[in-house]
């Protein structure tokens, strides 16, 4: 087990998912990922600096440390910690300020703040409208969605959908497919006119089964026959409307979104 620290001055956001992509090349290792935000002032940074040597002195081994820290002083604060330390700033923004022949801003938290009031905007609404319209809760102003995803319930729409909306400001609505659909074998009426929208999502029987057994345990609703009845069904009613779809079986919610923004050509609006 090897202790792992996010350290930002800002949300953290940015060093968690650029450390995550490394970390997740070196299987067979267990990591203990800790978040460290905020930290803007020496003082704050010579806390992190005990809580670091502090893990790494606990016998886990040398900590690992990956850094979004702006600000130089506060940086060399925590640079004293007996750790691996991978600072992202310097690893990107200095080659960069060289190429470009710029200095950066060195604006603490920019890449996640609501500085931009557009763009801010833009994704508290779509973070909105994915909750409103969230397992058909609502059928009004779906003519309004960058997409709308369809598929048996406990299949990854909701996740899918509030990823959409915070990542890329995408106005993602979800609607379930259920037994009354399949026994008409015809869209819900509130998509019919809307099938240049929709993307399914499919899963296995297997995995949906363990799903819905942590939600209903021992019901018809988990039972590993009524859910391959479900999913097959789905899968020939998105195949005779023509619904492209993907398995979520085995793949991020990252992956799921790409492949729907990519297939789709909804422009991506990344913070």
């Amino acid at each position: 087990m090897r202790t792992v620290f996010f350290v930002s001055d800002g949300t953290g956001i940015t060093a968690q998912m650029l450390g995550h992509s490394l970390l997740t090349q070196f299987e067979g290792v267990d990591f203990k990922q800790i978040t460290l935000p905020f930290v803007d002032s020496l003082e704050k940074a010579a806390e992190c600096l005990v809580r670091i040597e502090n893990e790494s002195a606990s016998g886990s081994g040398q900590a690992i440390v990956f850094s979004t820290l702006v600000n130089q002083d506060v940086r060399q604060v925590v640079r004293k910690a007996k750790a691996l330390f991978i600072d992202f700033f310097e690893t990107f923004i200095d080659p960069l300020e060289a190429g470009l022949g710029l200095k950066s801003s060195h604006t603490i938290g920019r890449s996640h703040s609501a500085m931009d009031k557009k763009e801010y905007q833009q994704r508290i609404e779509a973070i909105n409208f994915a909750m409103a319209h969230d397992d058909g809760a609502s059928h009004r102003e779906l003519s309004l969605a960058d997409v709308i995803l369809v598929g048996v319930s406990r299949s990854g729409k909701t996740p899918t959908s509030l990823y959409l909306a915070l990542q890329f400001g995408v106005k993602a609505a979800n609607y379930p497919l259920i037994p009354e659909d399949f026994h008409r074998m015809q869209l819900p009426e509130a998509l019919r006119g809307q099938k240049a929208k929709l993307y399914g999502l499919t899963i296995t029987p297997e995995r949906l089964r363990e799903i819905r057994q942590e939600r209903r345990p021992d019901s018809r609703y988990a039972d590993l026959d009524n859910c391959r009845f479900e999913i097959d069904e789905a899968d020939k009613l998105m195949r005779r409307e023509g619904i492209r779809s993907i398995n979520s079986t085995s793949k991020s919610i990252e992956e799921i979104a790409t492949t729907i923004l990519r297939e789709l050509r909804i422009p991506r609006h990344v913070y």
